[in-house]
């Protein structure tokens, strides 16, 4: 390597533009970067790690099979008989409920189907009645245009395939218009009483927070609630999730301070009582 000489006096050569650009961006040293929390403060800090590194460690333990099979004895003991509270007189129309509920409510589709059920109440009178009056039916519930052109091409293919008739039967259920894994899910519980499982927004959300299930999507969910449940709960298991999130478990704010089995599941932390 050949040095090069300076003259007496010379100002050394400046750094190399890539090594001063990495000097400039060098990241400062932990310690610089924030004051060490002390005090008050740091009591506080430690501790809110303290229960989130908590509450993750128990939202990881599973459920033992006699933890799983307590949650639903307490759940039958509140509620041995739950129903779902979409108004239908049949399985058809319980399906095309179950159909228009997709996105809203089930007071906003109640709402609407009471009028619409008075007047046409199988698949062949709601052909009869048409689409632009079944719109006018149900035009106060969300994605109504849609909704209606989903049921009519529904009804067709009940009357055209099965006799006017709701087949009996989950894969069948799923080939029709509007039709999918849960609505399929819903239809087989409550109208024909197989232990099938809906997962919807309220069942994924307390299916986790219990620690009934680490399922990534509905149909994880679906699976693993199927496999923990116990066989004599298969069938009212659906209900009694669905209603545990719409009004205990909710989304924002879960009421952890009146739930019958705080003591069991794995949420963390637990909301506390209003004072």
């Amino acid at each position: 390597m050949v040095t090069k000489k300076r003259a007496p006096g010379q100002v050394p050569d400046a750094a190399p533009a890539s090594r001063a650009r990495k000097r400039a961006v060098a990241p400062p040293s932990p310690s610089a970067r924030a004051p060490k929390a002390s005090g008050v403060g740091a009591a506080e800090t430690k501790a809110k790690a303290n229960v989130k590194a908590r509450g993750a460690t128990q939202r990881a333990k599973p459920l033992s099979k006699a933890e799983c099979a307590e949650i639903f004895r307490r759940f039958h003991d509140i509620e041995p008989n739950p129903k779902g509270e979409l108004e239908h007189s049949s399985p058809f129309t319980l399906l095309v409920a179950v159909v228009l509920s997709a996105q809203a409510t089930d007071a906003g589709v109640n709402k609407a189907t009471r009028g619409l059920f008075r007047v046409a109440d199988t698949p062949q009178a709601i052909l009869d009645l048409g689409e632009d009056a079944l719109r006018e039916h149900i035009k106060t519930i969300g994605l109504y245009r849609n909704k209606a052109k989903h049921v009519m091409a529904l009804c067709r293919r009940l009357v055209d395939e099965f006799g006017g008739a709701v087949p009996a039967d989950r894969d069948v259920l799923e080939t029709l218009p509007g039709v999918g894994r849960k609505t399929a899910n819903v239809v087989m519980n409550v109208a024909f009483g197989q232990p099938t499982m809906a997962v919807d927004t309220h069942v994924f959300r307390v299916a986790h927070r219990i620690g009934l299930s680490s399922g990534k999507t509905p149909a994880a969910v679906e699976k693993d609630l199927e496999r923990v449940i116990p066989p004599q709960h298969g069938v009212p298991a659906h209900h009694w999730l669905i209603l545990h999130g719409r009004y205990l478990c909710k989304a924002r704010k879960p009421e952890c301070y009146r739930c019958p089995i705080a003591d069991i599941c794995r949420f963390e932390p637990k909301t506390p009582a209003v004072k």
